[in-house]
């Protein structure tokens, strides 16, 4: 079991210790340290900023918006943060949801998969350098010929050759159809609100992205990252309770009501009835109700929170369910402190 810091994205400022945290992972034996983004700080920036601290760990994102940029605007990030660090790139990407795509962005929602399978398939190009880079597909069109085109656009090279044509590509994804397509055409997985007590369940996902013509990874060479609080404590009721609150916003107020995926994976969990008051509560104005109901279960299915000794039992079991490395979020120094010998085991 592999571990990475989850750096995530900043909230009204930068975070004032992550350059410190981000050297203390890399000296833990941290296997990598991840960035993500969603409406206010980007992904690529920190990495490359606290990442030229370092000299072993891997620097990922996870995860960068599709609709954020245009798929050579993200080849032209990874292929430059791919150099800068020596070939320690992870490129994380995500679909995210309609509220930030179209609201933030303002790119349509419609057709994630086709567009992450036409998106990650010109990323690819770029990265291969064999040719030019050109795509009919539905959603990308390289030279762009729709509405507004001059005609004149011409299929184009890098002209910086990327340092690795197989750059690790990993994508965020939550429901069936997704993780499939994750295993059809990415190297990696990036797991959110995981529980090992359905890994039969992702596994039947997993293997019929596996088993399509041209899949480009099997499982023994597919990284799974599951995202997990990992505290070590002996007062496991005031971590939980702490936690409670950011997770009745994720699957009570993120995203539009009819569309959270947060909440559909907790509703894949059989806490449908839960989601349903959460969501009613929070949505109301009842933030603090809505905390108070989230059962502490539903917190440690995807969690793992408790004494050293438990805790050290909870990482085999998540190992034994598939997941090669856990992304971690910290908030201080010491508290890597505590994980850094489970990172040995």
């Amino acid at each position: 079991m592999r571990f990475g810091l989850q750096l995530g994205y900043w909230g009204a400022g930068p975070p004032p210790n992550a350059g410190e945290l981000v050297v203390a992972a890399e000296e833990a034996g941290f296997d990598a340290v991840f960035a993500a983004e969603s409406w206010g700080s980007d992904a690529f920036t920190p990495l490359a900023w606290w990442g030229s601290s370092t000299r072993r760990v891997r620097l990922g994102t996870s995860v960068v918006q599709l609709s954020a940029r245009t798929p050579t605007a993200t080849a032209m990030a990874a292929l430059t943060l791919d150099h800068l660090s020596g070939g320690r790139h992870i490129l994380g990407l995500g679909v995210s949801g309609p509220q930030v795509v179209e609201g933030w962005y303002g790119q349509p929602f419609a057709k994630p998969l086709q567009r992450t399978r036409e998106y990650v398939g010109i990323i690819r190009q770029v990265l291969a350098r064999e040719a030019p880079v050109v795509s009919q597909g539905a959603q990308y069109r390289l030279p762009y010929d729709g509405p507004g085109s001059t005609g004149l656009g011409k299929p184009l090279k890098p002209i910086t050759h990327p340092l690795r044509a197989d750059l690790p590509i990993w994508l965020g994804a939550e429901g069936p159809k997704n993780v499939a397509l994750t295993a059809e055409i990415a190297d990696g997985w990036l797991a959110i609100y995981y529980t090992p007590r359905l890994a039969g369940m992702y596994d039947e996902w997993l293997d019929e992205g596996f088993a399509r013509p041209g899949a480009r990874r099997s499982r023994a060479d597919f990284e799974i990252a599951a995202s997990c609080q990992v505290i070590i404590t002996d007062d496991a009721r005031a971590e939980i309770d702490r936690i409670k609150p950011v997770m009745a916003l994720y699957i009570g107020g993120m995203g539009a009501e009819e569309l959270n995926f947060h909440a559909q994976v907790y509703r894949r969990m059989g806490y449908g009835a839960e989601v349903d008051e959460i969501t009613k509560l929070f949505r109301s104005g009842r933030k603090d109700e809505a905390a108070a109901v989230i059962p502490d279960q539903l917190i440690l299915d995807t969690a793992i929170i408790g004494d050293e000794d438990h805790v050290r039992s909870q990482l085999k079991v998540w190992e034994a369910a598939g997941v090669g490395m856990l992304l971690v979020t910290v908030r201080d120094v010491a508290q890597l402190h505590r994980l850094a010998p489970l990172v040995q085991m």
